[in-house]
């Protein structure tokens, strides 16, 4: 699984410490680490309709896990 997010977001640093907490292995992406982490999610968020709602309300879309089944989790409780 590879989880999209960034210390600067509060949501993020819950997840974290989430993964942490159970052992959850992934593969952590932090987008404002570099600029190709940061293009590799803007890749994933403008080709996926997952999402479109997101967006909508102005949302960035962290954190972002997605499976090794390629379906994405907005959610902690759906990791």
């Amino acid at each position: 699984m590879k989880y999209y997010g960034t210390p600067l977001c509060p949501d993020c640093v819950e997840a974290d410490k989430f993964i942490a907490e159970k052992g959850i292995e992934c593969e952590r992406i932090c987008i404002t680490e570099s600029t190709a982490n940061l293009k590799e999610f803007l890749a994933l968020r403008d080709t996926r309709e997952e999402f479109a709602e997101i967006k909508k309300e102005g949302g960035i879309g962290i954190p972002c896990f997605l499976k090794e089944d390629g379906s994405l989790s907005f959610s902690l409780e759906e990791i």
